[in-house]
């Protein structure tokens, strides 16, 4: 019989016989990896363990404690819960059903709607299909023959893919054995060897999705779910899942008075309600108190221009259905801006500099608008109108290296204060083959990208490469945040612009007397108001330390007597400076007490007689409860020390 070498991962290689199976493969090597195969990889193409070697090729046996095998788990529990669904509702007709970060989802048109009540019943019956333990084999098909049998069955929307997708041959899965099985889908794969495999999945919601995700498309329904290969990961998911949403910026948003959106105003157009606008103005003054430490110019621009600007500046070309649509106004153009680099690069231009001129630090707390798709709009994390922490530097190219680490140092005092300690750095490139997305100047990219490597490895930072990342004009180093359930998002930004001053033909005159082109540094250290205010409520489920907190103590007097001098104490307390309010109501003081938790005011500050006659207050703090009796002006001094030193621990 004709035999093929293959390499194992261990560099060890061995013959086996031509034909056989990547599970054969396991089986030489040892029935405990046979019994725990998942998947197999040949030349490092993911393939089910079912799959014949036909060549010399490097093979691997992959078992669920590799990372590559918990999206195939989850792609399977998709189909299980496909073919659930048509057992229990015949006349669902199939979309798409892909694994994603957290688990799988699978997308359905059915006449009608899904309901809540309906998850648990499709559990059950996923459960009672994977208990069955059937195989998931693959099955080829010629094109035609597969398009007769979906179009037999009514699946219009996998006929669709076929024709989109499929070659002249067909490659499909079943659950259930090939000559026989209980369900079919046209899918890549590849799949675990049989349901019983699936013993740890949960459906979690349901919510709507157009058909490829284009609006011009039929609405179908979405059923999200996850799946892991134990138990006890899919219970820790799960209580994670249980502290995001206990977290949800949204959620406490409405719940502690933060902000709200009304569709009078329009989606992703948040209202700031005076709890959440004193927290913005206090991350607004705390950057601008920073960035002017350090030597920053602040200025003021408008929140449109003429659309001239944008085409010059890249933005229309680039950006263009991210922007929102322009307005005639008499004779021009004019649009929100998206970006605020082109009007500052007009701030710098509209005087002549000199080398010793340089840096110039322009920043501004500036007010861009985005047209987000109504379906990515999310409370303050997605909106259409933010102001961004923004800022751009102007330098020589000798200068760039200590600009960027300054702004680094701002970045990382910045989270300290905030109390942020999960983040991590990506160094976004451009891809090389997309000449359309990015400026086509590769010598200006190398020396960009060069420039960012060498100064992240002169900090001794970690960083990952992230090609097809970058802006459109340049490289940038995006420090990345992590949520409660560890998804990342960019929330600073540093980038390196040689494209743009070229663009607009800046200049300064250099030692020599002769004019050169300085070199433009894009930076956001702490976000938009918006997002960064959605991270901070979620990172600290609204219970904020004193110095970002919108009421940092409340007043609560025993009963109607005490009411003069708890005005006392609200009153030399807010000439302290601290952000104080007196809760007068006529309500018991342990009711009082109990509503100021739930809203997370740091301290609660109860006086009676006692305190009227000894100038003290009685604190209570929302976590550590009775502190005692204390000195009114001590108390003061020891609120004005945590807020002064902006202590984030409790």
């Amino acid at each position: 019989m004709e035999t093929v070498k293959v390499t194992l991962p261990d560099g060890s290689s061995r013959d086996v016989t031509k034909g056989s199976t990547v599970l054969d493969l396991a089986r030489s090597i040892g029935p405990r990896l046979a019994q725990a195969a998942v998947v197999g990889s040949i030349d490092g193409e993911l393939v089910e363990v079912g799959r014949p070697i036909e060549r010399a090729a490097a093979v691997r046996i992959l078992t669920n404690k590799d990372s590559e095998t918990l999206e195939v788990l989850r792609h399977s529990t998709a189909h299980l819960c496909a073919c659930a669904v048509q057992e229990l509702f015949p006349e669902t007709k199939l979309g798409i059903g892909p694994p994603t970060e957290d688990g799988f989802f699978y997308d359905f048109e059915r006449p009608t709607k899904f309901t809540p009540d309906d998850l648990p019943k499709i559990e059950e019956k996923m459960r009672e299909i994977a208990q069955r333990d059937l195989p998931y084999d693959r099955v080829l098909f010629p094109k035609a023959d597969v398009l007769k049998k979906f179009a037999a069955d009514g699946e219009h929307m996998k006929c669709e893919l076929v024709e989109d997708k499929g070659g002249a041959t067909v490659q499909c899965y079943t659950i259930g054995p090939a000559a026989n099985p209980i369900w079919l889908d046209f899918c890549r794969g590849p799949h675990v060897p049989s349901s019983g495999r699936l013993t740890a999945f949960k459906l979690l919601s349901i919510a709507g999705a157009y058909w490829k995700g284009s609006e011009k498309n039929q609405q179908l329904q979405r059923i999200y779910g996850t799946a892991f290969f134990s138990p006890k990961d899919l219970e820790d998911y799960l209580q994670r899942l249980e502290d995001a949403r206990r977290r949800d910026h949204r959620r406490v948003g409405k719940d502690l008075e933060l902000f709200t959106v009304n569709e009078a105003v329009g989606a992703g157009l948040p209202l700031w309600l005076p709890h959440g606008a004193t927290i913005r103005r206090i991350l607004e003054d705390y950057i601008v108190e920073r960035e002017r430490e350090l030597g920053y110019q602040h200025v003021y621009s408008p929140d449109l221009a003429k659309v001239e600007l944008y085409k010059r500046s890249g933005h229309w070309e680039h950006y263009h259905e991210d922007m929102f649509p322009a307005m005639q106004l008499e004779n021009e153009q004019m649009v929100l801006r998206p970006m605020n680099c082109p009007h500052h690069i007009l701030i710098y231009e509209s005087k002549k500099h000199s080398y010793r001129d340089l840096p110039v630090r322009i920043a501004e707390l500036g007010t861009m608008y985005r047209y987000e798709r109504s379906g990515v709009l999310s409370g303050l994390s997605r909106v259409r109108c933010m102001t961004l922490n923004d800022a751009h530097i102007f330098c020589r190219p000798d200068q760039i290296k200590e600009e960027f680490t300054n702004v680094m140092r701002l970045v990382e005092r910045s989270y300290r204060d905030l109390g942020i300690t999960k983040y991590s750095y990506r160094l976004s490139l451009r891809d090389k083959a997309n000449k359309e997305k990015y400026v086509d100047n590769d010598e200006m990219w190398e020396h960009g990208s060069q420039v960012l490597r060498e100064a992240m490895d002169s900090l001794n930072l970690p960083y990952v490469e992230a090609p097809g990342e970058a802006a459109f004009y340049g490289p940038k180093l995006d420090i990345q945040l992590a949520d409660v359930m560890g998804h990342e998002e960019t929330y600073s930004t540093i980038q390196v612009d040689f494209h743009l001053p070229s663009q607009f033909g800046l200049e300064y005159v250099g030692a020599d007397g002769k004019e050169h082109q300085p070199v433009m540094i894009h930076r956001g250290v702490i976000s938009t108001m918006e997002r960064m205010t959605s991270y901070l409520i979620e990172l600290y489920g609204g219970a904020f330390p004193v110095w970002l907190a919108p009421v940092q103590a409340v007043v609560l007097p025993i009963s109607d007597k005490h009411t003069e001098y708890a005005r006392k104490v609200t009153a030399e307390l807010r000439a302290g400076k601290l952000r104080v309010d007196i809760d007068e109501r006529n309500e018991k003081v342990n009711a009082k007490i109990r509503e100021h938790q739930l809203q997370k005011v740091p301290y609660m500050l109860v006086v009676g007689d006692r305190e009227a006659q000894n100038g003290t207050v009685s604190v209570r703090h929302r976590k550590h409860g009775d502190q005692g009796s204390k000195p009114l002006a001590e108390f003061t001094a020891f609120l004005q020390d945590l807020d002064h030193r902006r202590v984030t621990t409790e």
